[in-house]
């Protein structure tokens, strides 16, 4: 019987943007033994967790945790403020922001997709006048949402969340704002509360540095009150009764309270750096990458500097490349993991995910990795972008804060 080994010597490279690393900290916490989440330890846990949680979400109005991936929390957010037939917009920028709306068509709701057109598309943010336009258009306010992803972890592009939202209002159009941040939350500034968020949709494998299994729903006020008059059938994603069951820091169901430790810890590890902190060693470490991708003389996925990913940065291959091969001599050679290129992307760029248990030396060994990688499979190379990355990061230093 063949045998695959898939753990030779010393730790893989997980540089995907997201499951990302999980620092030995927060899996320490997650090993200890399950408690019962009925009963007052439990209690006092939901309730600090509940409260510190805000603090990332930068919201003072309740933040809904999920026993779910990121993609149930998207369903979350249609369910409960959405009823059968609602038209909602929703903008185009890659595949995460395509299979939200592949899931709202599976949900009898009716979106209508925006963008800009084919690949080229996808190498820019949300343009919010396209949305201000379509509202002004929606005379009886027939749109009862619009819908756009925050950090798209397929492209590296990180939209102006506070522009769409001044769009809205110049529209003087009542659509609810619903976000997905699912990659961009503690690693991309995000405000939901500052940028008229009614509801945000995240995940604890990215920024919050967990493995897979949490996702949230941060929301507003008024997205509270459309859940009351929504009509798409919920049961487990239901807000009221989760609602009701938070005041007192427990679950209508059974939560997942080991990852919940985990949670608890994150939620300490990135309080204790400060969030400001925490932001600034993303932008300073997509800087660098983006540094060792100038000096390759490869392109960057996203074509506008003004919306770079803190979290991720997308490397496009000369035409006559294949991404994906070039992926899988990195991988088999240097035990590095490295996100595919998705949808449109599919073949033509790779993804390095700089976020996670992350540091310099990680990002300067996976940018090696690349490199070699690249040269193996016949890429030309202008430079080395592995010298250009230790130069970035030796003349901008940052205190990486606690650990």
């Amino acid at each position: 019987m063949l045998k695959l080994d898939f753990h030779p010597s010393g730790r893989h490279f997980l540089q995907i943007p997201g499951p990302s690393p999980v620092p030995d900290r927060i899996l320490r916490a997650m090993s200890l033994p399950t408690i019962d989440h009925r009963g007052p330890e439990f209690g006092a846990l939901g309730l600090d967790l509940l409260s510190k949680i805000q603090k990332i979400f930068k919201t003072e109005n309740p933040v809904i945790i999920y026993p779910a991936s990121g993609t149930g929390a998207w369903e979350a957010a249609l369910a409960n403020t959405m009823s059968p037939g609602d038209k909602v917009l929703m903008f185009e920028t890659g595949h995460f922001a395509t299979l939200w709306h592949k899931m709202a068509l599976r949900l009898d709701v009716q979106p209508e997709f925006l963008g800009l057109p084919g690949y080229e598309g996808w190498r820019h943010g949300v343009q919010a006048d396209m949305i201000e336009a379509r509202l002004k258009e929606d005379t009886h306010h027939e749109l009862k949402a619009v819908c756009v992803v925050h950090n798209e972890t397929s492209t590296g592009v990180t939209s102006d969340i506070a522009a769409v939202r001044k769009a809205i209002d110049a529209a003087g159009h009542p659509a609810l704002l619903i976000v997905d941040t699912i990659s961009g939350l503690a690693s991309a500034d995000y405000r939901h509360d500052e940028w008229g968020v009614d509801v945000t949709v995240s995940g604890s494998q990215k920024g919050l540095m967990l493995p897979p299994g949490i996702s949230f729903n941060a929301l507003s006020p008024k997205a509270i009150e459309a859940s009351k008059q929504a009509k798409l059938p919920k049961s487990f994603w239901a807000w009221d009764e989760i609602l009701e069951a938070n005041k007192n820091g427990f679950w209508p169901y059974t939560p997942s309270t080991n990852l919940l430790y985990g949670l608890n810890e994150a939620l300490d590890m990135l309080l204790d750096e400060g969030m400001e902190q925490v932001l600034a060693r993303h932008q300073r470490w997509a800087a660098g990458v983006r540094a060792a991708v100038e000096a390759w003389g490869l392109e960057i996925q996203c074509l506008d500097p003004s919306v770079y990913s803190p979290v991720l940065t997308g490397v496009v291959m000369p035409e006559s490349v294949d991404a994906d091969a070039v992926r899988k001599i990195i991988y088999e050679r240097f035990d590095l993991s490295l996100g595919m290129g998705l949808g449109k992307a599919k073949g033509k760029m790779f993804r390095i995910g700089h976020l996670g248990d992350c540091n310099d030396l990680t990002l300067i060994a996976t940018l090696g990795g690349c490199e070699a990688g690249m040269k193996l499979s016949g890429v030309n190379l202008k430079g080395s972008g592995v010298t250009a990355a230790l130069d970035y990061f030796a003349a901008n230093p940052l205190n990486a804060g606690k650990r």
